[in-house]
């Protein structure tokens, strides 16, 4: 069972054709979803322009997914908003970039979960790749329990 923003990216990257870690790149989702990258001082999104700060490709592609859940699920200009509703926009968008940039769907059909294969896999970096390790590892477990009732 996926919880609403893991069945929504899930929908997403399918009506994409985005299927497997190896189609999770910047390039690819942009062109697919008609969106513009360009590269500045400072990230943002506007219209159907997405705005990154140059770095690594681990940095981008990190930024994407922060930018890309701002153009999906957010509206209004930040600059004439109260700084608790900003704030949580900030927290939605960090959430939804764990989740896209290691879909669980694509977590669910891999062997092997490790730091390391998510690293190498979904192109982000050891502490990224640790966090959503315990974000999946955490919702495992809570299927399991949620089955074990139901059977006891």
């Amino acid at each position: 069972m996926y919880t609403h923003l893991e069945d929504y990216i899930r929908d997403l990257l399918k009506s994409i054709s985005i299927q497997n870690p190896s189609d999770l790149n910047i390039e690819n989702i942009a062109n697919r979803m008609h969106l513009i990258v360009t590269y500045k001082k400072k990230a943002f999104r506007h219209d159907n322009e997405i705005v990154l700060q140059p770095g690594t490709k681990q940095q981008e592609w990190r930024l994407f997914a922060h930018e890309l859940c701002h153009y999906l699920r957010h509206y209004g200009n930040q600059l004439l908003m109260h700084k608790l509703f900003i704030d949580l926009q900030e927290y939605q968008a960090n959430y939804f970039t764990y989740h896209f940039c290691v879909p669980t769907f694509m977590l669910d059909q891999l062997k092997e979960v490790t730091v390391d294969v998510i690293m190498n896999l979904f192109n982000v970096e050891h502490e990224f790749a640790f966090r959503r390790l315990e974000m999946y590892h955490s919702k495992t477990f809570e299927r399991k329990m949620i089955s074990a009732r139901a059977y006891s």
